[in-house]
């Protein structure tokens, strides 16, 4: 009587465990296409030192001031 009746061996711990591994492996899939092309995207240009020192008003800067008067 007992071999006609099996019982399932898939437990909650099994379930979650698969679901966690399923989550991580999703993860990865879509984080490694990303880092294939990082590459290609990573390449600006390269601003000499002289040039990125002190204060620089800019359009930018002066449409603040603009838009932030009393």
């Amino acid at each position: 009587m007992n071999e006609s009746k099996k019982t399932s061996t898939l437990s909650r711990r099994t379930v979650f465990g698969g679901v966690g591994a399923a989550g991580a492996l999703a993860v990865v899939a879509a984080v490694l296409p990303k880092a294939e092309s990082t590459p290609e995207v990573a390449t600006a240009p390269v601003v000499p030192a002289q040039e990125a020192e002190g204060y620089r008003l800019t359009a930018h800067i002066q449409r603040y001031y603009q838009t932030a008067r009393v």
